[in-house]
C-alpha cells in the first residue's frame, strides 16, 4: 500500500474544497426536507436514492460491483460507521439540543481523527504542526458559529455525548476507508458499496420507526431538496471523500469539517446577500491558520530560510 502524502497538493485541496461545498449545501436541504418528513426518512432516502444512482453509472459505465466476501464485509463497516451510527446519533442529538453546539461539538472530528489516525496508522502520526492547526481550526469553527452557543454546554449531557459519538465514529469511519484502496476498490465503487450497505441496514429502522406509508406525500420542492440532497451531497460528495482519503489520508480528509462553516457563510453572502461579521472574519483567519499549520509547507519554508540566515 501507497505511503499517505501528509502534505496535501492543488489536487487534493480543490477537491477538498468542492466536498465543503457540497455538504455545506446539505444543510439547506434538509432545512427544506425537514419540514415535511422525519429525520430517518430523509436519511433513508438520501443514502437510498445515492446509491440507485450510483449503481445506474456503474451499470451504465459497465463497471462490475465486487462481490467479494471481503469487501462486502468492509463496506457494511463503512456504512456503518460513515452513515448509520453518526447520522442517528446526530438526529437524536439535535432534537435535544442547539444546532450551533451540535455543529461545534460535531467540529471536534478532525480532533478525534488525528488521535485515532496517529494509534491505528504508520503514516498519520501526532505533530505540533496538526496538533496546532487542528486547534487553531476548531477555535475557528466556534468563533464563527458564536461563543454564546456553548452557553448550553453541561445540559442535556447524553445529547451532547451523541454528538460527540457521532465525530468519533466519522473519525474511525475515515482510518477504517483506508483499506478499499489496499483491497484495490475504485472511490466510485466504494462509495456505491457504501450507501448500499447503509440503505439496507436503515431500511427496517424506517419502516418501524417512522412507518413511511402513514405519511403525507411531500411536494415538489421537498423532492427537489430531497434529489438534490442524495445525488451532489452523498453521492458526488463521496466519490471526493473516498478520492482524497485514498491519497491524503484520514486526518487531512476530515479537515473538511473546518472548511464547511467557511463555506456556508460565504455562499449565504454571495447569493443571499448576508452580511459578514466581524465574527466571521476572525473565525476564518483562525481557520486558515489552522489549515496553513496542517499543510505545514509554510512553516517548513520559513524553517529553511531562518536557518539559511542564521548559517
Amino acid at each position: 500500500m501507497s505511503q499517505i502524502n501528509t502534505t496535501m497538493g492543488p489536487v487534493e485541496w480543490s477537491l477538498l474544497i468542492v466536498l465543503s461545498l457540497l455538504w455545506g449545501g446539505s444543510f439547506f436541504f434538509v432545512g427544506v426536507a425537514i419540514k415535511v418528513l422525519p429525520p430517518f426518512t430523509i436519511v433513508l432516502l438520501r443514502v437510498g436514492l445515492a446509491a440507485l444512482t450510483l449503481h445506474l453509472v456503474l451499470r451504465f459505465k459497465q463497471v462490475r460491483f465486487p462481490k467479494e466476501r471481503q469487501i462486502l464485509a468492509a463496506f457494511l463497516g463503512m456504512g456503518l460507521l460513515n452513515n448509520v451510527i453518526p447520522f442517528t446519533l446526530i438526529v437524536w442529538g439535535q432534537s435535544h439540543i442547539a444546532s450551533g453546539l451540535a455543529s461545534i461539538l460535531n467540529a471536534t472530528t478532525p480532533i478525534f481523527t488525528l488521535l485515532v489516525a496517529h494509534t491505528f496508522t504508520q503514516d498519520e502520526k501526532l505533530s505540533p504542526g496538526r496538533l496546532l492547526g487542528i486547534s487553531l481550526g476548531f477555535f475557528g469553527v466556534v468563533v464563527i458559529i458564536g461563543m454564546d452557543s456553548l452557553g448550553g454546554l453541561g445540559t442535556d449531557t447524553l445529547a451532547q455525548l451523541a454528538v460527540l459519538g457521532a465525530a468519533l465514529s466519522y473519525a474511525f469511519a475515515g482510518v477504517f476507508g483506508r483499506r478499499f484502496h489496499k483491497l484495490g476498490v475504485p472511490p466510485m465503487i466504494t462509495a456505491t458499496g457504501q450507501v448500499t450497505a447503509s440503505t439496507l441496514v436503515l431500511l427496517p429502522v424506517v419502516l418501524l420507526v417512522d412507518q413511511p406509508w402513514n405519511l403525507p406525500l411531500p411536494g415538489g420542492e421537498a423532492w427537489a431538496a430531497i434529489v438534490a440532497l442524495a445525488i451532489f451531497s452523498t453521492a458526488l460528495a463521496y466519490i471526493l471523500y473516498f478520492r482524497i482519503l485514498a491519497t491524503a489520508g484520514a486526518t487531512n480528509l476530515l479537515l473538511v469539517t473546518f472548511l464547511i462553516p467557511v463555506t456556508a457563510i460565504l455562499l449565504g453572502a454571495v447569493f443571499l446577500g448576508e452580511q459578514l461579521t466581524p465574527k466571521d472574519y476572525c473565525g476564518m483567519v483562525l481557520i486558515g491558520l489552522g489549515l496553513i499549520a496542517i499543510d505545514g509547507r509554510v512553516v517548513k519554508r520559513l524553517d529553511f530560510s531562518f536557518s539559511r540566515k542564521t548559517l
